[in-house]
């Protein structure tokens, strides 16, 4: 946050035209609210969903002993809930779920590294996914239709390449973890009806974008508040005490408040550098040097590993202008499954890694060990899909 208004402050002292700077400012921190906004509700969503034991709805399916069949269970289950979702929710979680289904700390943790590729996988292929989705089909680069069918084949193999090299190397059965005795659940009706209505309402989002043209974050907002005077009246019986932990109100206390602030605080810095014209500059020394697409947009998913792909969007977005590559054109598609995939090679490379390092204290160097070489595997052979159906159907 600090850099993001040192740069904007710089900007307007060496601009002579202070009423453009804070113009451009302003027209740009309606972009950055609508992205925030929308991420805002849609975590509250989750939390609530998780507030009434939503999500017991599916540990309670899942019978397996067989760790490869768990392990192609747990991957499939985040690869498409991360899609209705995102990445970094999902994330959270299924970790949750895997505390509850395995007690072997050092197989939860391979199953936590899978679920983190899973969920990056996931992401990329829906609007509602990744941040740096979100960010495209808000700013007009993609549009959500396009790019479920364009992204989605690359996303499978990202994930599916990975788990068969897994599946011949893993063996035996999974130990379930204890059980707590003391755990009282929601009752089932609470629990499946909050669920189904929190899923349709993130579901709901791209239908309400469609017709009537409005913002996501719209959306998001109406299925909120819609959420929050449902969830009302359903406790409305309930004493003040019980009634307080499932209202949106701690919902909002909960969610990840620090990751949206830095988000905030990332896309006003890039939006500076945008406003300058550095982006613009960055992109022209690009295209002049290495002159490829394909070879720029794999780098930027490589680099997205090492630093966060929301400033690399963000960037890509003020490079590269929709003039220049309009509405679904090859960079903007092939951006969205890069940066959104590539940040698995790497536990600090995607939000979805950071939750996981997290929430069970994975070493840097363990994760580089074990699940690297699979990320980078999955991502080489998306690439591959991507390009030949590409060329295929263009």
């Amino acid at each position: 946050m600090v850099t993001g208004v040192i740069c904007w402050t710089i900007y307007i002292m060496y601009q002579p035209d202070k009423h453009l700077v804070t113009e451009q400012l302003m027209e740009h921190l309606g972009e950055v609210s609508g992205i925030l906004f929308f991420l805002l509700g849609a975590m509250t969503i989750v939390e609530l969903i998780d507030a009434h034991d939503g999500f017991q709805v599916i540990t309670d399916r899942i019978k397996t002993k067989s760790a490869v069949k768990l392990l192609w269970i747990i991957a499939i289950f985040t690869f498409f809930l991360s899609s209705l979702l995102d990445n970094l929710t999902t994330t959270i979680v299924i970790v949750s779920l895997l505390r509850k289904l395995i007690s072997d700390k050092e197989k939860r943790l391979f199953f936590v590294g899978i679920t983190v590729i899973a969920a990056n996988a996931g992401g990329v292929w829906s609007p509602l996914g990744d941040v740096t989705t979100t960010m495209l089909w808000i700013g007009g680069q993609i549009s959500a239709l396009n790019i479920i069918k364009q992204l989605f084949l690359p996303s499978v193999f990202c994930l599916v390449i990975p788990l068969i090299f897994v599946s011949f190397k893993m063996k035996g059965t999974i130990e379930p973890a204890q059980k707590n005795e003391n755990e009282v659940l929601k009752p089932a009706f609470e629990r499946n009806f909050v669920f189904l209505l929190g899923i349709g309402i993130l579901i709901f989002v791209p239908i309400f974008k469609t017709l009537t043209h409005l913002p996501p974050f719209m959306a998001i907002l109406l299925g909120l508040g819609l959420m929050w005077i449902i969830t009302e009246i359903l406790h409305n019986q309930r004493d003040t005490a019980d009634k307080d932990s499932l209202s949106v109100v701690h919902a909002l206390q909960k969610i990840d408040t620090p990751s949206i602030l830095f988000f905030l605080g990332i896309l006003i810095s890039i939006s500076a550098l945008q406003a300058t014209g550095q982006l613009t500059e960055l992109a022209q020394w690009l295209t002049k040097t290495i002159n490829n697409e394909t070879i720029i947009v794999t780098s930027i998913g490589l680099l997205s590993a090492i630093v966060d792909n929301v400033p690399l969007v963000a960037a890509s977005q003020g490079m590269y202008s929709l003039d220049q590559y309009p509405t679904d054109h090859f960079i903007w598609e092939f951006l969205a499954y890069a940066t959104g995939t590539g940040g698995s090679a790497l536990i600090i490379g995607s939000a979805a890694g950071v939750a996981a390092m997290g929430m069970e204290k994975i070493n840097f160097f363990w994760y580089i060990k074990r699940i690297t070489w699979l990320a980078l595997i999955g991502y080489f052979s998306g690439i591959l899909i991507y390009l030949l159906q590409y060329k295929l159907t263009h």
